[in-house]
């Protein structure tokens, strides 16, 4: 079943490209031998930067399953999840990535995220991007006001 998952996510991939939706990128989620949901790459007709496959299908599978991570479940993608992707389905909570495509590969097709696993390994006053810390002690209120919330649902 595994290469008829990966098969569908390839699939959608493709198709999103001949529909003009967005990037070459497809993904499943599947639990209990079943897909739950799938996703493909909207960033272009979406204007939605975060709207890559694996974030569409973790979305889906989320309502689909009516809570905020998926254990139990497994991701099935076209390419190996870029940073933030990846980042969300260890939010996610998936029990197992199964990917097509190396990074390389999306690198050598004009998706290449090494500027950000770099950036992640610099530390703060290096990075391109920058980045600048104001009023923590203000900012620490709401954790502790998190920490002190009753009926908070832990994640």
């Amino acid at each position: 079943m595994q290469n008829s998952w990966m098969r569908r996510a390839i699939e959608l991939a493709v198709e999103n490209v001949r529909a003009a939706k967005g990037g070459p990128f497809g993904a499943v989620i599947v639990k209990d031998g079943r897909i739950i949901a799938e996703g493909t790459n909207l960033v272009t007709s979406t204007n939605d930067p975060t709207a890559h496959a694996e974030i569409v299908a973790i979305r889906e599978a989320c309502r689909a399953l009516g809570r905020f991570h998926l254990t139990g479940c497994e991701i099935y993608t076209s390419c190996e999840p870029c940073p933030m992707c990846l980042a969300a389905i260890y939010w996610a909570r998936l029990e197992k990535v199964f990917f097509g495509g190396t990074r390389a590969d999306a690198a050598a097709s004009g998706f290449n995220d090494e500027l950000i696993y770099h950036e992640l390994e610099t530390p703060l006053a290096d990075r391109r991007l920058p980045m600048v810390q104001l009023m923590r002690d203000d900012a620490l209120r709401a954790f502790e006001a998190w920490t002190q919330a009753e009926g908070r649902i832990d994640y």
